[in-house]
C-alpha cells in the first residue's frame, strides 16, 4: 500500500475492518493471529456470500478481497504462517464499465455553461479554468485541485505527480494558460506561495464535490447524461486526442497510465488498433 492515495487507504481500511467484523460473528469470538492462521477457503467463501447477500456489487467485493489479501500477506509475513488459502481465493467476475467521453462540442459547451451558471465572476472563471485543465491537459481532478498559486503563470510544460508517485510531463495549451490567468486575476484571495491555486467560497482549497456539483447543474441544462462528470473530461481529452491522430503510447504518457490496456479502455480503442500500435512500438515486432 506504499504511495497509495488517502482515499484508497481509507477504503482498504474499511474493507479490512468489515472482513474482521464478519469473522468475529462467523467464528463466534475475538479474532487474533491464531484465528487468522486457521482461515481457509470455506471461510472466505462464507464471507463473500455474506457480502453479496447484503447487496455488495461484484466490483466492490473484488476490491475488498484485494484489501483482505494485502492484509493477510502482511499478517502472515509477521506471524509466520501460510496464507495460501486466502491468497488463492478468486475474485468475482464483473463487467468493467467502459468510460463514456463527451463529444467535442459537448465538452466545450460544458466549460462555457459552468461559467454561465456561476454566482460570481471569479467563481465562473475558476470553474472554467479547472475544466479546461481536465479537458485541455488531461489532468485528474485531484491533480488540478492540488495545484498551488506559485504555479501561475503556467509554464509550457507541467510536471505532474500522479498515482503511485509516477511523474509525467504535460504540455499546456494556450487556452488552459489563458483560463488560469483570467481566474487568478479575478480571484479575491492572496496568491501566497504554497497556497491553493483554486479556492472555495471561503478561501480554502476547492473541493472536488463543488466542481462535480457545477457540472451536474450544467449537464442538466445541456441535456447530457449523468456520466458527464469531471473524470469524463479527462476521458474526453484522451479520446479526442486519439481521434485526431495521436499515438496511443504518447497518450499513455500524457495520462500517466502504467499500463497501455488502461489507456486502451480510456480511449475505447479496439484490439486491432492496439495491436497496430504494439507492432509499431515493439522492437521485435518487425
Amino acid at each position: 500500500m506504499q504511495n497509495a492515495a488517502a482515499n484508497t487507504l481509507k477504503a482498504y481500511q474499511s474493507d479490512i475492518l468489515g472482513f474482521l467484523s464478519f469473522l468475529g460473528v462467523h467464528l463466534g469470538g475475538p479474532v487474533g493471529p491464531s484465528q487468522l492462521r486457521q482461515i481457509g477457503l470455506t471461510d472466505m467463501r462464507a464471507w463473500m456470500a455474506h457480502e453479496r447477500g447484503r447487496g455488495v456489487s461484484a466490483r466492490s467485493l473484488a476490491r475488498a478481497l484485494s484489501a483482505v489479501k494485502s492484509f493477510f500477506r502482511w499478517v502472515s509475513n509477521h506471524e509466520g504462517f501460510d496464507a495460501t488459502a486466502v491468497l488463492a481465493t478468486r475474485a468475482p467476475k464483473f463487467q468493467k464499465k467502459l468510460p463514456r467521453p463527451l463529444a467535442e462540442d459537448a465538452a466545450r459547451a460544458m466549460i462555457d455553461r459552468v461559467g454561465d451558471l456561476a454566482s460570481e465572476d471569479w467563481v465562473a472563471a475558476r470553474d472554467m479554468a479547472v475544466l479546461t485543465l481536465l479537458y485541455g491537459c488531461g489532468l485528474r481532478i485531484s491533480e488540478a485541485l492540488g495545484m498551488t498559486a506559485d504555479q501561475h503563470p503556467l509554464p509550457d510544460v507541467l510536471r505532474m505527480t500522479g498515482k503511485g508517485g509516477k511523474e509525467r510531463q504535460v504540455p499546456v495549451l494556450p487556452a488552459a494558460r489563458q483560463a488560469v490567468a483570467r481566474y487568478m486575476q479575478l480571484c479575491p484571495f492572496p496568491a501566497d506561495p504554497g497556497s491553493p491555486m483554486f479556492r472555495g467560497q471561503r478561501g480554502g482549497r476547492l473541493n472536488a464535490r463543488q466542481i462535480a456539483g457545477a457540472m451536474q447543474r450544467a449537464r442538466m441544462q445541456l441535456g447530457l447524461p449523468a456520466s458527464a462528470t469531471p473524470h469524463a473530461m479527462r476521458h474526453s481529452f484522451a479520446t479526442h486526442l486519439l481521434n485526431a491522430g495521436g499515438d496511443l503510447r504518447a497518450i499513455q504518457e500524457l495520462l500517466g497510465h502504467a499500463s497501455l490496456s488502461t489507456t486502451q479502455a480510456y480511449t475505447g480503442v479496439d484490439t486491432a488498433r492496439l495491436m497496430e500500435v504494439y507492432g509499431k512500438a515493439h522492437p521485435r515486432a518487425s
